[in-house]
């Protein structure tokens, strides 16, 4: 049982009657309710994707039957699987992120894993610089050199939400919230272009100044507009062995990109048919209508 990676597209994804309500019945009642609570469609689906995912993996990896698994959250509303499972899975680890166009996981038998997965786009009320300048106490100087050193703003855009990634990658495998000091981790990036479905872990990260060789960083670009970034570090109490992500080849393309099929082939529902959330979801806006520069 090794490494998984997998990427929803749910942006793409535009579910008939039959499939919105198959899955709703996939997921525990009050994660249907978060769902069903989302303004915008968009949202729906990714918050859906990315608890289906969960499933798939924990019913398919774990073979605990898809109807009997409870997860829940810690009080920093990360997800944790609350089934008592065989003392050889204990270490078992995984994580979910979900923005832009896709959902994805990454989990792990014996390591710590966050995932955090960015789209570059253009902010919406304010030029790229004046971006720059309301997140600047997010990055250390170092870091913004190296974004400022692209050669066009749209570059340094998308190089600004490498990092973003990388950061949350990490913040979400400790399981920390908000109030850490980002300023706390600097990321020294390489290479500074990514191929897109390549594997990358050659990114360093220092830790109140210090080289942190405890920790891995894969980077993939999935495409043009997405960067992902998995951090995998030891377990604490764990011993020295490292999984086999360690020695993959470091080009192999990582990520599988799963249909709505795939990520519902083992499913057992949860919950009987609810008719009305599919009027729900088709009373919602697909997502925010963009503002211009001069709505505020």
């Amino acid at each position: 049982m090794g490494s998984v990676r997998w990427a929803f597209p749910c942006a793409a994804w535009r579910p008939c009657r039959q499939e919105w309500l198959l899955a709703a019945r996939l997921v525990q009642p009050e994660e249907k309710d978060r769902v069903g609570q989302f303004v915008f469609a968009r949202d729906a689906k990714a918050a859906l994707a990315g608890r289906l995912l969960m499933r798939k993996l924990i019913a398919e990896k774990l073979c605990i039957p898809w109807n009997e698994i409870n997860l829940q959250r810690t009080s920093k509303g990360k997800p944790f699987l609350a089934n008592n499972v065989f003392s050889i899975y204990s270490n078992y680890n995984f994580n979910v992120s979900h923005q832009g166009d896709y959902a994805v996981l990454a989990a792990e038998p014996e390591l710590q894993v966050g995932i955090d997965i960015m789209k570059t786009n253009l902010p919406g009320s304010s030029s790229i610089p004046n971006f720059f300048h309301i997140m600047k106490r997010q990055f250390t100087e170092t870091e913004w050199d190296v974004i400022k050193s692209m050669s066009n703003e749209w570059m340094q855009l998308d190089m600004f939400y490498r990092h973003w990634a990388l950061k949350e990658s990490f913040l979400k495998a400790i399981g920390v919230g908000i109030g850490f000091n980002l300023q706390r981790i600097e990321f020294n990036v390489s290479p500074l272009q990514l191929e897109i479905g390549k594997v990358y872990k050659e990114t360093k990260m220092l830790l109140d100044g210090d080289k942190e060789e405890e920790w891995t960083f894969e980077e993939t670009r999935l495409d043009d507009h997405h960067h992902v970034a998995v951090a995998l570090g030891k377990q604490e109490g764990f011993g020295q062995k490292h999984s086999d992500v360690c020695s993959m080849e470091p080009n192999q393309p990582q990520f599988i990109v799963l249909t709505f099929e795939d990520l519902v082939v083992s499913g057992i529902p949860v919950t009987p048919e609810d008719s009305a959330y599919w009027d729900n979801f088709c009373s919602k806006q697909e997502s925010p209508v963009k503002q211009n520069s001069h709505s505020r």
